[in-house]
């Protein structure tokens, strides 16, 4: 897949689409295999028209655009995908103020997009003022058809970025990872903490989130699988909370438990995959009663990675 940053000579005519893509779902796939269809019956490239950053943090820079995936993790996605290209524009206020016939225009007159492929609830231009009518009879003028895609519908629901970060929000992690098409990954680096839960027979990885605009699940157990740097997979459990029966204080913390681990992870980077939710975050009596929890977790998280 070629990254395009900055407007240059593209040779051959693109079908492309236009969007976001964050989480690169199974909506957003459904779609871009859309495009590669119409791209093939015509004999032409595709591409994907996004952008470096939220629009959002540019509309409203007030306010935090939690997200599903980074832009490195958002190329990746798309390049799974098998499109040609990935136009990555940067969205500024310059941009913002374009009416959505001079967006198209420019789509036309810089990247060579002849066949312009609209998600059915996506809307584009100035202040998002007009709709797909409005759309086709400007691409007519400039010379760029468009085409509005149905959207993708699965047993838990219309699939949407936004309906990901809900279930992710609501501990449902099994719709969210079934609406993604692969498990919801945070990655980070393992920082020093309490030591608690070696004294209790569990030791954990305290994870700093890489990113401070990745959206974290909803405080909770989980069950999960870690990847290291070096590549080597571990099964687990992870809380996110603020862990009330030790300190109770509002610090959110990341703790994962490596089932049949032993090194010295602090420093490493680490890559969570969340597999299921097992229980809401619990403030127990002592740290007797917090051990019982979780090796009651442990066995459960087990049963989950291990399809009993």
């Amino acid at each position: 897949m070629n990254i395009i940053t900055q407007p240059h000579n593209i040779e051959r005519p693109i079908v492309a689409t236009i969007g976001m893509f964050d989480g690169v779902h199974l909506g957003h796939r459904s779609l871009i295999a859309y495009v590669r269809q119409i791209a093939c019956q015509r004999g032409m490239d595709t591409g994907v028209i996004t952008f470096a950053t939220h629009p959002r943090e540019v509309l409203h820079p007030e306010t935090i655009m939690p997200l599903l995936t980074d832009y490195n993790e958002r190329m990746a996605h798309l390049a799974d995908t098998g499109i040609d290209n990935a136009i990555v524009l940067n969205f500024n206020s310059e941009l913002s103020q374009l009416s959505a016939y001079q967006f198209i225009s420019l789509l036309h007159d810089l990247y060579h997009v002849r066949v312009l492929c609209i998600g059915y609830d996506h809307r584009f231009g100035h202040n998002r003022s007009e709709g797909f009518a409005d759309y086709c009879r400007h691409g007519k003028e400039i010379g760029v058809e468009i085409i509005e895609a149905k959207p993708y519908i699965i047993e838990e629901g219309t699939i949407s970025s936004s309906a990901v970060r809900r279930a992710l929000k609501a501990n449902d992690i099994a719709t969210a990872n079934a609406m993604l098409g692969y498990n919801y990954t945070i990655k980070g680096k393992v920082v020093n903490g309490h030591k608690i839960g070696r004294t209790i027979g569990f030791p954990t990885a305290n994870i700093t989130p890489g990113d401070p605009h990745k959206l974290l699940p909803a405080k909770g157990v989980y069950a999960i699988k870690a990847t290291l740097a070096n590549g080597d997979t571990y099964g687990g459990m992870l809380n996110i909370g603020q862990r009330p029966t030790i300190t109770g204080d509002e610090t959110i913390s990341v703790e994962a438990n490596l089932f049949d681990f032993s090194g010295d992870l602090y420093g490493h980077d680490i890559a969570i995959e969340f597999v299921a939710f097992l229980r809401h975050e619990t403030r127990f009596g002592s740290l007797e009663e917090l051990k019982c929890a979780l090796q009651h977790d442990a066995s459960e998280a087990r049963k989950v990675l291990t399809g009993i």
